[in-house]
């Protein structure tokens, strides 16, 4: 297998991090089934992506069978559908159409094309798929919450504030870099929650989230119970000697092929904000 060097800039984290070596060509599913078993036990799997990285939806998918396959996945969480909204009344037989339904799925923001494998692989093993994400109709209510600037010690509280700043290419007006952080957090505790009501002993929920989620420092861990065995993995950069894990942001990093390359802050600015880079959650239409 023939590596390259890549610069990855993960602005949900917050940070530039050069991973040493990332694969030129796709690395098979056995390599990350092995890499998955380096993780059991654990209450919680929670898989940092970028979303427009095909190679990271289909790392989620081999995860999902390898998992199901050992009876160890008692849920999958996602941020893609928001917290009430769960497979659990379908069938293992259900159609796409039906699943869909069932978790309202936003096609334009989530393209079923890129997620509707993972799902559907969970659905057929007969693994409930629940959303783990706030609905859009409460953001403007935790857009004016104070109590989610509480959540966050001071240090943490301004780097998620300053992750807001770069994820949006700093163009977000100052005036809104707090209500866009509160819903961050929100977003971080929502996932948290779920996690926790979906624990099962002797089995495994797998949270599927942008890579800002999964960030030990920032995201959901810091909202879970602290005997809440959690592991992070972070896909898209080098295995276990990369910088990014040296300073403690995930449990993991898997390597995977990288997205194609756009240039998303041109993107933003032409849309004078109606589109965030691919590593961050949506914004506010």
């Amino acid at each position: 297998m023939m590596f390259k060097r890549l610069c990855i800039a993960a602005s949900t984290l917050g940070l530039l991090a050069c991973a040493s070596v990332v694969p030129d060509t796709q690395l098979p599913d056995s390599f990350f089934a092995a890499r998955i078993q380096r993780l059991l036990p654990a209450d919680a799997i929670l898989l940092g992506e970028q979303h427009d990285a095909p190679d990271h939806q289909r790392i989620h998918r081999v995860t999902v069978e390898t998992l199901a396959a050992q009876n160890a996945l008692s849920a999958l969480a996602l941020e893609m559908a928001a917290t009430g909204l769960s497979t659990e009344k379908l069938s293992p037989q259900a159609d796409d159409t039906q699943v869909r339904a069932a978790l309202q799925w936003n096609n334009e923001s989530w393209p079923w094309a890129a997620y509707g494998p993972i799902v559907m692989t969970a659905v057929r093993a007969g693994v409930p798929v629940v959303g783990a994400n706030i609905a859009t109709t409460g953001l403007r209510d935790v857009m004016g919450n104070a109590r989610f600037d509480g959540l966050l010690t001071g240090p943490a509280l301004k780097a998620q504030q300053q992750n807001i700043r770069s994820g949006h290419c700093e163009m977000l007006p100052e005036s809104q870099i707090t209500p866009m952080t509160r819903i961050q957090i929100a977003r971080d505790v929502s996932m948290a929650d779920t996690l926790v009501r979906l624990a099962q002993p002797g089995k495994t929920v797998l949270l599927l989230a942008g890579r800002g989620h999964v960030e030990r420092s920032l995201g959901v861990a810091q909202h879970l119970p602290p005997d809440f065995r959690a592991q992070t993995v972070l896909l898209g950069v080098a295995p276990a000697s990369d910088a990014t894990e040296s300073i403690a942001l995930i449990d993991q990093t898997w390597p995977a092929l990288p997205a194609p390359v756009i240039d998303y802050c041109a993107e933003f600015a032409v849309n004078q904000g109606a589109t965030a880079p691919p590593s961050s959650a949506p914004t506010l239409p």
